[in-house]
């Protein structure tokens, strides 16, 4: 073959490709696409699984039986505190109770003395009955009223 003019038998040498030192390298599966596929599941029926409304069934009567098995552990203990609760109450308006009967018997007291009584009589000008004074109801002198027969 001829050669063309103006070429020399040399060969013709591409520049090499210097490679960037801060370049990444290229990630794995970075040639992979992934697309979103619209898919229309509405006319869809779900078929009845015959063993998960057994297995429902079992799930809620354990649930029941754990429920039951915590309040009977747990009532005694709720009882007692309620009971505690109930009793330091009564302790409580027991004391109040008493002190309120205490102070009943102190004006008692203080309304039966015979310095106030006294005092009373003297401003209402009363005075102690002479032995003349003194009418008995039935002529008794013993001084009983009534007798029963």
């Amino acid at each position: 073959m001829p050669e063309p003019a103006g070429t020399s038998p040399e060969v013709v040498r591409r520049p090499a490709l210097v490679r960037n030192p801060y370049a990444l390298r290229a990630l794995p599966q970075a040639d992979v696409f992934f697309y979103c596929k619209k898919i229309n599941n509405s006319r869809l029926v779900r078929e009845p699984d015959p063993q998960a409304r057994g297995a429902c069934w079992s799930a809620i009567g354990i649930a029941f039986v754990a429920l039951a098995g915590f309040v009977g552990v747990l009532a005694p203990t709720v009882a007692n505190t309620l009971a505690g609760y109930k009793l330091e109450a009564l302790r409580a308006e027991e004391r109040k109770l008493l002190d309120e009967r205490r102070m009943l018997e102190l004006q008692e007291a203080e309304l039966l003395s015979p310095a106030r009584l006294e005092r009373l009589a003297k401003s209402r000008n009363l005075v102690t009955p002479s032995s003349g004074q003194v009418l008995r109801l039935d002529g008794r002198e013993d001084g009983a009223v009534a007798m029963v027969k």
